[in-house]
Order: C-alpha cells, then sequence, then structure tokens
C-alpha cells in the first residue's frame, strides 16, 4: 500500500510530496485533470457531494498501489466512512501533516492561486470547526504525526524519509 499523506488543507500535502519522490501523486491534482476543470469550480457546479463521490473512488483506487507510491489526499478524504476504513487498512503508512489552525488560516488566505471552497464559503468559526472535526479523523488514521508549524519542507522529508 502507498504512503498517505493526510492533513487539513494549507499542511503543504502537495509541496511535501513533491519534494519526496517522483512516484508522488496529488489526488486533487488527478481529480481536476479527470474533470476538465479546477475543484472550486466543479463544487459550484455539481456540489460537494459529487465531488466526494469522485474522491471516494480515486481513493479506492490508489490505495492498490505499492509502498513505493506517495499519495496527498485531499482535505475532506476522511469525512466519508469508507474512506476511512480504506485508510485504516493502510496502517503504517498514513502519515498525517498537522499544524495548528491558526498557521493554515493564514496560509490558506495568503494563497491566491488556490481558492478553496470551504474556506470561501465558511466563516472563521464555522471553518475552525471543519478544522477541529477533521483533526480528530487525521489523528485516529495517522501512524505518523509531524506538527508542520515552524519547519521547513526540507526538514519535513527528512523526517519522513527517516522513518
Amino acid at each position: 500500500m502507498p504512503k498517505v499523506l493526510l492533513g487539513f488543507m494549507g499542511a503543504g500535502k502537495t509541496t511535501i510530496g513533491c519534494l519526496l519522490d517522483d512516484h508522488f501523486l496529488d489526488m486533487d491534482m488527478i481529480i481536476e485533470e479527470r474533470i476538465g476543470m479546477s475543484i472550486s469550480d466543479f463544487f459550484a457546479h455539481k456540489g460537494q457531494a459529487a465531488f466526494r463521490e469522485l474522491e471516494s473512488a480515486l481513493l479506492a483506487e490508489l490505495m492498490i498501489l505499492d509502498e513505493s507510491y506517495i499519495v496527498s489526499t485531499g482535505g475532506g478524504v476522511v469525512i466519508s466512512e469508507a474512506n476511512r476504513q480504506l485508510l485504516r487498512q493502510n496502517r503504517k503508512h498514513n502519515i498525517l501533516l498537522s499544524a495548528s489552525f491558526e498557521v493554515l488560516y493564514d496560509r490558506i488566505k495568503k494563497d491566491k492561486n488556490f481558492q478553496r471552497p470551504l474556506f470561501l464559503n465558511n466563516s472563521k468559526e464555522d471553518f475552525h470547526g471543519i478544522f477541529e472535526r477533521r483533526m480528530t479523523l487525521y489523528e485516529g488514521l495517522s501512524d505518523l504525526i509531524i506538527n508542520v508549524d515552524h519547519r521547513t519542507p526540507e526538514e519535513i522529508v527528512r523526517i519522513i524519509k527517516s522513518i
């Protein structure tokens, strides 16, 4: 089974995955390629439920890969019980990139290239609630938790490669 990077949006899953290995697969990028539009546009046209169906199908497809692959999940992949079950079967390979809410909120707010629908459509308080609920799920599925608040991407990569 592949190594899976979990974490809330803005935690650095894509950045870290790109630095880790040539066998890196970013679920959000794969979905955007397949649907021919940004996830934000897809959310606006088809809704979150339709997106979550695509995400679940892709996760199931990627979970059969071997451990030479690194998969970066979308931040909401843990919402689905079916996805959590797949990730539970991937024990010893799930890595959580964890950061404080304020650090993530600031990163997402400053990111003008990738506009996240859940960020744009929720108040800071509601967004914090989403963060809290997801963090509980991430932590329950993760074998290694790395706090990324004050670490460079290179430091995080070194930690992951040392395991």
